[in-house]
């Protein structure tokens, strides 16, 4: 008799795949991992986000992430669900210092990075959230913006159109909620509980990567 493994999804990116600022779900990746572990044949989902990842440290670690994860001698995940860019927008050392990663250069090494997945393994994008300005500088030297988190997205969103990848764009739901303010930590960029909440219920309710996780 031959077994069939489900699926795997591997989810890269930054402290929100880690799941930090929701002390209660555990972040909108456990929450669901959890929800797809109620079904044996529903993929499985490998939480891979580190706290402070930009573009070019996930582009250093992807490959092998995905590579040893396959479960099997010869088996490679399907899917990567890629959450990361924020960290990138942020200013260093005042509001007019230089980016982390300038607007152009995180567009061409997103897109070298899209395209390296793309090749590999289907990939799914998420977009990036909004963050508290009255409580910069973060860490006492990074600030950032609404008006560079959102910038940025557009630029991620041009690139997943180019490639025929699939976005969730999320910034502008958010922005326009008058909930948000409730949704963001104290520390002015991390989602709480209830932001990683709604999070994790607009992924659950992606059609497109239903139709992947079912298919």
């Amino acid at each position: 008799m031959v077994i069939k493994l489900p699926k795997q999804l591997i989810v890269l990116g930054d402290s929100s795949v880690y799941g930090w600022g929701d002390q209660i779900g555990g972040g909108w990746c456990e929450m669901l991992r959890k929800d797809w572990s109620r079904k044996n044949s529903n993929p499985v989902i490998y939480q891979l986000g580190i706290r402070g990842d930009g573009i070019e440290k996930i582009s250093l670690r992807w490959e092998k992430e995905w590579e040893a994860r396959g479960e099997t001698r010869r088996n490679r995940p399907e899917a990567i669900l890629l959450s990361v860019g924020l960290n990138d927008t942020a200013r260093i050392g005042s509001k007019e210092g230089r980016h982390q990663l300038d607007i152009d250069a995180f567009e061409y090494g997103f897109e070298r990075l899209v395209n390296n997945m793309n090749s590999k393994t289907k990939v799914f994008i998420l977009g990036l959230t909004p963050v508290d300005e009255s409580k910069m500088p973060f860490g006492g030297c990074l600030w950032y913006s609404n008006k560079y988190s959102q910038k940025y997205e557009r630029r991620m969103e041009e690139v997943c159109l180019n490639q025929n990848v699939p976005f969730l764009s999320i910034f502008n739901d958010l922005k326009n909620d008058n909930r948000i303010m409730n949704w963001i930590s104290n520390d002015g960029i991390h989602m709480n509980s209830n932001g990683h909440l709604w999070i994790y219920q607009r992924i659950k309710s992606w059609e497109i990567l239903n139709n992947w996780k079912n298919s």
